[in-house]
Formats: structure tokens, C-alpha cells, sequence
């Protein structure tokens, strides 16, 4: 597996980062043929062609974190939907509807707060009504910023809601959605969502790993974790607008080489998309006709986490993964180079601005999980 860098079509006449600033949207019809991403991932070779979707991509990591949950309850996601909508108001200053919203939001409080506890299970349940009852608490403080249009306060309240709205949906997950192929049972697996804590040179930040959705990809990224196989690693690659990369051991294997078979361990390519029950393994979106659907956890946040992979080996990813770093406001909805090509495995949700930071010369110094170790679930 040759440790190689990427190289770009030189007929541009510009680097990645020039042509990130301009925007997928600006770029429509212009095939560009890109190379191999080093070491152990690579781009997809082939042209790219930039479309213009309908709607907006959901660009926040958290956001698209509660909705990959495997629930269905259409009370909780109607407030969820509303609330994060507050967003698009607050951008145009526009204060009616911020204040019929919030009603919105207090009607389904009221009316079916039963509803919304009768598919929290009963052992969870008193949870679920403290998380309840601030939200109904937390209205008040947020319609006072609303009539006093203070956008920072409406910002932050809007967001301390919306914590609850993820604990109560949350706290609905009855049990894993689905059973990972018998082929797979050798690799660790996630079954849930674990939180890391990334301590770097020059700070840390907080990421969520989503099992429900990629559970061997996640498995995978928590045992090496819980292994300290990060710990101390530099980045192999840093491209603003584009990716930091690490995960490369020392020597020459570009991946994790299990101690007790001295093997290297192989990660294949795991994508759920919108409606399926089960994910995609081992092929591309691409590969099986799928290209236009869309992932449940897409390369559409910045601080998404993806995993790194071979350029003709779906299967090949081990060790390597990346921080996605393109501005979201220049992904296009659902459609970008990466999305049904590479595993996403999770999101930056907090101090993602480090990320910016970071460079090549820069390291890990050390990934702890703080919460939801015990989902990880070791082969027997």
C-alpha cells in the first residue's frame, strides 16, 4: 500500500484550498480528476460534477446527530424540527415567526406530553420528565429574548433546549435497530453512541461516534481508543479546507495490526442510507446505482469524522480517519465527493474552531471516552 501524496489535475493552475473558496455551487458542469489521498485513503478518481439540489444541506453536527436516531415519534421531532428552524429566522431578523414557533413548540409541550413518555421506556421515564419539564421552563427566558430581540440569547437558549430535545430522544431508543452481518462478528462493534474526549497540543475537543448507524466502523475507532493507539500520534495531513488526517503508525504498516493474530485488521466500508434498515457494506453508493441517495450521516457538518480507506479497496480502511474541514455552506445537499464513498462514523460537537487550528506539525495527544464505553461490544 505505497504511502504516496495526492496529486491534483495541474491543468487548474490552483490548489485545493483556492478551489474550495469558490464554492461547489459557483462550479457546475466542470469535471475535475483527482488523485489518491496519502496514506491508506484516497479521493474517488473520476470527474466531479457540482450540482445545484433543492433545500439546504443540515450543517450542524448535533442536528444531524438527533436525527439519525433510530426513533420514530413524531411529537419530539416536531419540536426538534422547529426549534432548530429558528435558526433560518434568527439569520433574517425575522421576530413573528421566531414568537409563533415558540407556541408551536408550547402546544405540543402540553398536549402530548404523554405521548411523548409513553415511548420513553419506564425505567428511563423519570428522566425523561425532568428533561421535559425544562424545556417547559426554558420557554419563558426564550420568548423574553425574542421580544427584546436579542439574537446571542435566543442562540444559546435555543441550544439549551435543543440538549434536551437529544436526551429525551435519546432515552426513546429502545434497543440496537438492527444485526450486523455474520461476516463482520470478528470486529469490535458499537452499539450505540460513545463520547470522546480529543486532547491535542493546542487543545481539546469533544466528538460523538455514532453506533446506531455505523456500528463496526465505530466499534473499530472506540477499541483502538480504548487501546491508546492514538495516543502521542501526529497528523499525517493537514489541507485547510479539506482534511486533517491521522492514524498512520509508525513503521511500515499504514493501519492497526491486532497484536494477538499480527494481522492487519481490515475495516469495510459501512453506509446507511436514508430508509434503509441496514447499512451498505463493503461497496460504494456509486458501485450499486445509489449514488443520488442519501446517507444518514453525511459529509455535510464541518468536524465530520470519516474513515479513511485504499483508493480501490472499499474494505482496506483499519486505523487512519480524518476530520472533514470544507465549509458547509459550499457543500451541496447530500451531493459532495465523499458522501456514499467513505464511512462516517460521527461528529465534532464541541470546540470544533480547534480544528482550524491544527496543522500537519501538530498531534494527538491523547482520545479518552468519557461516556458510553460500556456499547462497545467486544468479539466473542
Amino acid at each position: 500500500m505505497a504511502k504516496e501524496k495526492r496529486v491534483m489535475n495541474r491543468r487548474l493552475g490552483m490548489g485545493w484550498s483556492t478551489f474550495a473558496r469558490l464554492g461547489w455551487g459557483l462550479i457546475v458542469g466542470v469535471g475535475v480528476w483527482l488523485g489518491t489521498l496519502a496514506p491508506a485513503v484516497a479521493l474517488p478518481a473520476g470527474p466531479l460534477v457540482a450540482y445545484l439540489p433543492p433545500g439546504n444541506a443540515i450543517t450542524d453536527g448535533n442536528a444531524l446527530l438527533r436525527y439519525s436516531l433510530p426513533i420514530d415519534n413524531a411529537d419530539i421531532r416536531s419540536i426538534q424540527a422547529t426549534l432548530e428552524g429558528l435558526s433560518e429566522s434568527l439569520r433574517s431578523k425575522r421576530w413573528g415567526p421566531m414568537t409563533k414557533d415558540l407556541t408551536k413548540v408550547e402546544r405540543i409541550l402540553l398536549r402530548s406530553r404523554e405521548t411523548m413518555l409513553a415511548a420513553v421506556p419506564d425505567g428511563k421515564r423519570a428522566a425523561a420528565i425532568s428533561y421535559l419539564d425544562d424545556m417547559q421552563a426554558q420557554l419563558v427566558p426564550l420568548r423574553e429574548a425574542v421580544e427584546l430581540h436579542d439574537r446571542e440569547a435566543v442562540w444559546l437558549k435555543r441550544a439549551a433546549m435543543l440538549n434536551d430535545v437529544s436526551r429525551i430522544e435519546e432515552l426513546m431508543v429502545t434497543a440496537f435497530p438492527f444485526e450486523v452481518p455474520e461476516e463482520y462478528s470478528t470486529l469490535p462493534q458499537l452499539k450505540g453512541r460513545a463520547t470522546v474526549e480529543v486532547t491535542t497540543n493546542k487543545g481539546t475537543l469533544q466528538a460523538v461516534i455514532d453506533g446506531y448507524s455505523a456500528p463496526v466502523t465505530g466499534g473499530n475507532f472506540i477499541d483502538l481508543v480504548q487501546r491508546g493507539f492514538y495516543d502521542g500520534m501526529s497528523f499525517s495531513r493537514a489541507e485547510d479546507n479539506y482534511v486533517l488526517q491521522t492514524g498512520d503508525p509508525d513503521g511500515p504498516a499504514d493501519g492497526f495490526i491486532d497484536p494477538k493474530t499480527k494481522a492487519y485488521r481490515a475495516i469495510p466500508l459501512e453506509i446507511l442510507v436514508e430508509g434503509d434498515e441496514v447499512p451498505v457494506y463493503g461497496m460504494t453508493l456509486e458501485e450499486i446505482g445509489r449514488f443520488l441517495d442519501k446517507p444518514v450521516l453525511p459529509f455535510s457538518a464541518f468536524g465530520t469524522l470519516g474513515m479513511a480507506r485504499p483508493n480501490e479497496d472499499p474494505n482496506g480502511g483499519s486505523s487512519q480517519f480524518f476530520f472533514f474541514l470544507f465549509e458547509p455552506e459550499m457543500t451541496p445537499a447530500g451531493l459532495n465527493l465523499l458522501d456514499g464513498r467513505y464511512s462516517v462514523f460521527g461528529y465534532v460537537v464541541e470546540n470544533t474552531e480547534l480544528l482550524e487550528q491544527l496543522t500537519q506539525a501538530d498531534r494527538i495527544e491523547s482520545i479518552r471516552v468519557i461516556a458510553g464505553a460500556d456499547n462497545l461490544v467486544q468479539p466473542s
